[in-house]
C-alpha cells in the first residue's frame, strides 16, 4: 500500500525539477554571453574573430580603351564610360546654362518689373523650369546619339581621332533635327560639328 502515501507523490516533484533548473542556468549563461558581446562593439563587427588569414581581394581598374588615340587628358575605358559619362555631363551643363538663360530671360522683361517680389519670383521659376529642362533635354539626346555614332566610327576606323568626333557631332546634329528640314538639319549638323571641334580642342589644352 505504499503507492497510497504522500511520498510517493512528490519524487517526480523533485526529478522534474532538476532539469528546469538546468536549462534556467544554461538561458541565464546564454543571455549573458550576448551582452558580453553587446558590451564590446568590436565583436558586433561582421568580420570580427577572423583573424590574420582572410585574404583580401585587388581589384584592378577597368582597363582604358586600347584604341590609339583614346588616350587623351580624359581618358576612356570604352563606349559605355563614354555614353553614361559623357551624356550625363552634357545633360548637366545644358540644364545649368538652360536655367541661367530662363532667370536672366525673365529679370530682363520690363513687365515684371513692377510686380510684386512673389510674382518676380513665381515668374523666374517658370522662366527657369521652361528653359533648363528645353536645353538639357535636347543636348542630353544630342550627345547620346553623339556618343554611340563616335564610338562605332571608331571601332570601324581602329582608331579614336578628332576626324571621328567632328563626323560624329555633325551626324548627331542632322539626325536630331532631321524631322525639320534638310536646311534645319545641315544648321543643327554644323553647330554640333563646331561644337565637336571646339570639344577636341579643349582635350589637346588640358
Amino acid at each position: 500500500m505504499s503507492w497510497l502515501s504522500p511520498q510517493s507523490d512528490a519524487r517526480p516533484k523533485t526529478n522534474d525539477a532538476r532539469p528546469r533548473t538546468n536549462e534556467m542556468h544554461e538561458d541565464i549563461a546564454a543571455a549573458t554571453d550576448f551582452l558580453r558581446v553587446l558590451s564590446d562593439p568590436a565583436q558586433l563587427h561582421p568580420l570580427a574573430n577572423i583573424g590574420g588569414g582572410l585574404d583580401y581581394l585587388s581589384l584592378e581598374d577597368d582597363a582604358l580603351n586600347s584604341l590609339p588615340g583614346s588616350h587623351t587628358a580624359l581618358p576612356s575605358r570604352g563606349w559605355g564610360d563614354d555614353l553614361c559619362y559623357g551624356t550625363g555631363t552634357t545633360y548637366l551643363c545644358a540644364l545649368s546654362a538652360g536655367a541661367t538663360w530662363g532667370a536672366l530671360e525673365a529679370l530682363r522683361t520690363k513687365k515684371h518689373a513692377a510686380a510684386s517680389p512673389k510674382l518676380r519670383l513665381n515668374a523666374i521659376l517658370n522662366a527657369v523650369t521652361r528653359r533648363g529642362p528645353f536645353l538639357g533635354n535636347s543636348a542630353g539626346v544630342v550627345a547620346l546619339v553623339y556618343n554611340g555614332i563616335n564610338s562605332g566610327i571608331g571601332n570601324v576606323r581602329g582608331r579614336h581621332d578628332n576626324y571621328n568626333s567632328v563626323a560624329a557631332g555633325a551626324l548627331a546634329g542632322a539626325l536630331f533635327k532631321s524631322t525639320a528640314g534638310i536646311r534645319q538639319a545641315a544648321v543643327a549638323g554644323a553647330i554640333a560639328a563646331s561644337v565637336a571641334a571646339s570639344w577636341c580642342w579643349i582635350k589637346t589644352r588640358l
